[in-house]
């Protein structure tokens, strides 16, 4: 940030009176510009059929990450809810009718300010199409997952909290919320 949003003068960076962090501040007005974390949310849609269990995944047609799979997400939207936002990208990026569950995992990125959230999800029909930010949209199993063209870490570990939580389900456990930080940087030859 360059300049106050309510004045114009060029901010500067400093910690306010009765705060602990550094922040842009104007020293015109005063105004203390806030950055805080974005939220990143999407779903796990699924289709059950005869006890194969399939997960939808979107191949992304924007960077960054182009040509990588992911589950179907972006940022939530201001006056939306949580999981309006989940239902909004689902239908967006993978033209999915679904039926929204609870939230699955929520994962601290902190390095790029974002938390990620996930809904779980059940597909209504196989009435599913890419959106204009995905380049195909697939149904996988477990096996057929491909792992390292994942283009997220906190896609990864939510499909990994998933299939672990979906054994545990099956043996008469119940879906859990998973909680996950994600401290570093992504590898470069993801």
């Amino acid at each position: 940030m360059k300049f106050c949003s309510e004045c114009a003068t060029p901010v500067v960076i400093q910690i306010p009176p009765d705060d602990n962090r550094e922040r842009f501040v104007c020293p015109a007005c005063h105004t203390v510009h806030y950055q805080n974390p974005k939220l990143v949310v999407g779903s796990i849609p699924v289709w059950e059929d005869n006890g194969k269990l399939q997960v939808l995944l979107c191949k992304r047609a924007i960077e960054p990450r182009y040509g990588y799979w992911t589950l179907p997400a972006g940022f939530m939207e201001n006056g939306e809810t949580s999981s309006a936002a989940a239902e909004r990208e689902t239908q967006e990026e993978a033209g999915a009718n679904i039926r929204l569950h609870d939230l699955f995992s929520i994962l601290n990125v902190p390095h790029v300010h974002q938390v990620h959230l996930f809904y779980r999800a059940s597909l209504l029909d196989l009435d599913f199409q890419p959106g204009t930010e995905s380049l195909e949209v697939q149904l996988f199993s477990e096996a057929d997952i491909p792992w390292h063209d994942i283009a997220f870490p906190t896609v990864s570990e939510t499909l990994k909290f998933f299939f672990e939580n979906q054994r545990q389900v099956a043996q008469g456990g119940s879906y859990q919320l998973h909680e996950h930080d994600i401290f570093k940087p992504m590898r470069s030859d993801l």
